[in-house]
């Protein structure tokens, strides 16, 4: 068809489109227009001595904007979310954890030992499987609360007063006040709280908050410094106050994760990533009620389950390096004891030590697995019975005061757990944060900023609390 037959077609379709629509179409619209402005006028404009209309979106946003109710309301929300998150998700994560941990894998190891030599039903078994079993059982429960709530939060149209809310602080960080949002959704995992960083539009806010955004202490993390606080923090006060003070100080560390997150924005924007900041329009949706089907279907589906795909991708290979350093033996001893031993003047520099630095280059593919790896590797070098199932088999101890006594037993203190929870908190995004970093930016260069930074900082934080302590 040449050009003046396609033209001839398309002026045909305008006159029959004409004809469909009627001739009053242009009248119609224009009063609908006219209708609507009334409305809109009718609610929002206020005239000389009469009452203000009620509006209950008005009466509410008076509230979680208002600079005194705010903030708190904010915090409450978010605590809420994350208590939900982390209680509810213990019952399913038990549920699974006795299934692929008490059942199935005592099955396969058992047929495995049959059928194969020692060292490749280790390798397939304990190191794989085992590693596998860990990041679903521990990942997939909170992820599968917190982005449906989260979802939820979006749908009803709270979320971007998160963002009203925080938008001068973010200004004056030099970042993007859409950042509140990115920030938000890294509490339940980095690495979508990377691929929710699309919605910012300046290529230079949108890599700010991409390298911040390790600094929202992820599901994977919430185990460890539970644990810890519980264990070494609680203990240091009377029986009735232990919960509180233990819940104090993990509250503690996520607000300082918040406000690293506003010191690094700063220090990117006035260094790397010099620039203005870009304005933007936030316009605050009305309230509305959530699609609570459609929300399921949409945080499990394109959140939840692509999430967890990746991170099971990396945990294969993580559990298989975990359990050959671990057997694999040079001369007299492992691959994993050569290494702690080299690490751990250094580790104690640093207030940590070499069991806890190699557990965290291990768990590089997933943050669930830390406390696992460093209770096998604190077994392994200092030969303590009864515990655990062999090198490289990774393990959990119900028991709290068991698992106090197997860490005093690897040289750990109080000082050594409050290290533990700060370098948790600010240490190198895991690998499936990393790869999508890469996927986002499309960059090695800001991947490995990204992933070398927070580390050079957890040093140095531990650095500085450990050489204080010894001061005092």
């Amino acid at each position: 068809m040449n050009k003046e037959d396609q033209i001839n077609q398309l002026l045909s379709e305008a006159a029959e489109t004409r004809w469909e629509i009627g001739q009053e179409f242009h009248d119609k619209l224009s009063e609908s227009i006219y209708t609507n402005a009334a409305e809109i006028a009718e609610k929002t404009v206020l005239k000389d001595h009469e009452k203000e209309n009620f509006n209950l979106d008005r009466a509410i946003d008076r509230v979680v904007t208002s600079p005194i109710w705010g903030f708190p309301i904010m915090f409450l929300v978010l605590a809420i979310v994350l208590w939900l998150t982390i209680v509810g998700s213990n019952v399913p994560s038990e549920f699974l954890a006795s299934i692929l941990l008490d059942n199935v894998y005592v099955f396969l190891r058992a047929q495995a030992e049959a059928v194969m030599p020692w060292w490749l039903s280790g390798f397939l078994i304990d190191g794989v499987f085992l590693c596998l079993a860990w990041v679903i059982s521990v990942m997939l429960p909170p992820m599968a609360i917190f982005f449906p709530m989260f979802t939820i939060l979006e749908d009803l149209g709270y979320l971007p007063r998160i963002a009203f809310n925080l938008d001068k602080l973010f200004r004056k960080s030099g970042a993007h006040g859409k950042q509140a949002l990115t920030m938000s959704m890294g509490f339940g995992c980095n690495a979508a709280g990377v691929v929710a960083t699309r919605i910012i539009d300046s290529p230079r806010e949108r890599l700010i908050a991409i390298i911040t955004n390790n600094f929202s202490l992820c599901n994977g993390r919430w185990p460890t410094q539970i644990l810890l606080s519980s264990i070494f923090i609680g203990a240091i006060v009377p029986d009735e106050y232990k919960t509180l003070v233990a819940t104090g100080a993990v509250i503690g560390v996520a607000l300082l994760g918040i406000g690293l997150t506003f010191l690094v924005s700063l220090f990117l924007s006035k260094t790397f990533l010099k620039g203005e900041v870009s304005s933007f329009t936030l316009e605050l949706p009305p309230y509305r009620k959530p699609r609570i089907l459609q929300t399921i279907y949409t945080s499990l589906i394109d959140r939840t389950l692509i999430v967890l795909w990746r991170a099971c991708v990396f945990a294969a290979p993580a559990g298989a390096v975990i359990w050959l350093v671990s057997n694999i033996t040079i001369g007299d001893q492992s691959i994993a004891l050569w290494m702690i031993q080299g690490m751990d003047q250094f580790g104690w520099i640093v207030g940590l030590n070499g069991v806890i630095l190699l557990a965290y280059i291990l768990a590089i593919p997933a943050n669930e697995i830390v406390m696992p790896t460093i209770l096998m590797l604190t077994v392994m070098t200092t030969n303590i019975v009864g515990y655990g199932e062999g090198n490289g088999v990774m393990f959990e101890i119900e028991s709290m005061s068991n698992t106090h006594d197997v860490l005093v037993a690897g040289g750990w203190t109080f000082l050594t757990a409050i290290n533990v929870m700060l370098f948790s908190l600010i240490h190198n995004p895991c690998s499936t944060t990393i790869y999508t970093i890469y996927k986002e930016t499309g960059s090695t260069k800001w991947t490995t900023i990204a992933s070398i930074l927070p580390v050079i900082m957890g040093f140095l934080v531990c650095f500085v609390i450990t050489q204080i302590a010894h001061l005092l």
